[in-house]
């Protein structure tokens, strides 16, 4: 099955879902040049050699180095690409090795294409996701999903991730189109329907999303996320309600950093 395509005036970009936990990987791909870089080495292997082969990939980054993202990085590297990862997800790739490392806030040059690695802790201590220059694209691995946010149980920490979404993934430009490591969105959103009953925006992108298939899945924009992502109405006062009664003890207005964290225990059992 050929990966999904998506177009901006810059730049291709092909999806292949792979592996039992159905990660997403991305090439990314200048329209211009044909430069192209892969995001996250999930796993299946000949199927990532295949499409970086017929499509011309140059280097492999990686979002972070949690198992699930990082199966097929040996057999990436042992066919010539080379892998970089950040200094601080380093050791969960030693195992499977890695080439260079990728620094908060450098700009990774394959030819013509420019890609922006911004620092996002909290999924991993080292999290990083990747922003085309020139195209409102954000590949945001598993630290924010469509309509959600990653979770903190292996070497993640929730006010770390808190700081991210607050400091860093509220700020980027409405019209940001979001390319996550899974895709999670229906779950999400009852997520989201069942910490704010009665969001419409939520309630009605539900049914569209509603057993897709992953390989053609929707995409949001920020400006949508603010609107659907629990994780990112930390003041709305149906949030807010809905929280103290799952929490008695907090506060009549409790302040955004302890809504993220309460929102993502819940999270963690829902």
């Amino acid at each position: 099955m050929r990966p999904a395509h998506y177009e901006t005036s810059a730049v291709r970009i092909e999806k292949l879902v792979v592996g039992p936990f159905e990660n997403n990987v991305f090439v990314v791909r200048s329209k211009r040049t044909g430069d192209a870089v892969l995001l996250d080495a999930a796993n299946e292997h000949e199927r990532l050699l295949e499409l970086c082969q017929r499509l011309g990939v140059r280097r492999v980054l990686e979002t972070h180095g949690h198992g699930d993202h990082i199966q097929a990085v040996p057999a990436m590297r042992e066919a010539g690409y080379e892998v970089a990862v950040t200094a601080k997800d380093a050791p969960m790739l030693k195992e499977v090795g890695y080439d260079v490392f990728i620094d908060d806030a450098e700009v990774i040059e394959v030819g013509r294409l420019r890609l922006h690695a911004i620092h996002n802790p909290g999924h991993t201590p080292g999290s990083v996701s990747f922003h085309v220059e020139g195209a409102p694209i954000l590949f945001s691995g598993d630290t924010l999903f469509n309509a959600g946010a990653g979770n903190v149980h292996n070497g993640g920490n929730a006010i770390d991730l808190y700081s991210t979404f607050v400091e860093q993934l509220a700020r980027l430009p409405d019209d940001t189109l979001v390319y996550p490591g899974h895709d999670y969105i229906e779950n999400n959103l009852r997520f989201t329907l069942s910490r704010e009953p009665g969001n419409a925006d939520a309630e009605a992108l539900l049914p569209e999303v509603s057993a897709q298939d992953p390989a053609s899945g929707r995409v949001t924009t920020m400006a949508e996320e603010k609107h659907i992502n629990t994780f990112l109405r930390l003041t709305s006062p149906r949030v807010i309600a809905a929280l103290r009664e799952a929490f008695p003890d907090l506060p009549e207005n409790p302040d955004p950093k302890t809504v993220f964290v309460k929102l993502r225990e819940l999270r963690n059992s829902w």
